[in-house]
């Protein structure tokens, strides 16, 4: 899979969860795109609310996709406002920085020592879940519509160290979470579980993206070591906070 190739399969499935048209996030002025949500057949299975609301750019352009009543809101509240300001706005309640392999620069990385590693396919997961600790990595809530597709554990002795898992957002997006207790940490394991996991997702000709708060550096830097670059960034909430949140 070529970077051009990764950038098309997230732009087209961005489009169909926004509503809008990949023209519109690959936009190369600094302005605001306003459009409508729609439950579009196809988009990621994230759990929305009556009055939904998301704010996400890849560079430039920004694109806002709301039902009727926040996104009228929206509008005016964005009006004459600069791209830079847009998600400082109060009603945004956290940044969510999504990242893709650097296929040109991406290599394995070697495992750190003292530690087994097992691949966990689909129908295995499920018996992680008695495991507590990894709510990063594991979708502990079976009635939730993401669901993971695979997992990459450590183990040091009979015991989970730490555990990378896939979550299941599209036919050809898989989203990776990561966690390791804190006494496996700062050795390096985290970096090469979500490498392994990474490469493994691209050996299904799947396109792994690796999530974190705009705030989590740690995470951010594990993200770089194992390969990664940042493409675009979006609200977390996925829902309005603010002034119209009872309505």
């Amino acid at each position: 899979m070529t970077k051009h190739e990764m950038l098309r399969i997230v732009q087209n499935q961005l489009a169909i969860d926004l509503n809008c048209t990949p023209n519109d996030l690959n936009g190369e002025k600094d302005s605001f795109v306003f459009v409508e949500a729609k439950d579009n057949p196809g988009r990621r299975p994230f759990r929305r609310g009556k009055q939904f609301f998301e704010i996400l750019t890849m560079g430039k352009s920004i694109v806002v996709s709301a039902t009727p009543a926040r996104l009228k809101y929206a509008i005016d509240q964005f009006t004459g406002k600069e791209r830079d300001d847009a998600f400082s706005m109060p009603f945004i309640r956290g940044h969510a920085m999504c990242y893709l392999p650097d296929i040109d620069n991406l290599k394995c990385i070697l495992p750190p020592a003292n530690f087994t590693y097992e691949t966990i396919q689909k129908d295995r997961i499920s018996m992680l879940l008695k495991t507590q600790g990894f709510s990063n990595a594991l979708q502990y809530d079976l009635n939730h519509p993401v669901q993971n597709s695979l997992a990459i554990l450590a183990r040091q002795g009979d015991r989970i160290a730490g555990i990378a898992g896939a979550y299941w957002w599209s036919q050809k997006m898989w989203s990776i979470g990561i966690d390791v207790l804190p006494e496996y940490r700062n050795n390096g394991l985290a970096v090469y579980l979500v490498n392994a996991l990474t490469i493994e997702i691209l050996q299904q000709d799947i396109v792994p993206v690796y999530t974190t708060a705009s705030s989590n550096i740690a995470s951010q830097k594990v993200g770089y070591r194992a390969g990664y670059m940042p493409v675009w960034m979006s609200d977390r909430q996925l829902r309005f906070e603010g002034e119209l949140s009872n309505s």
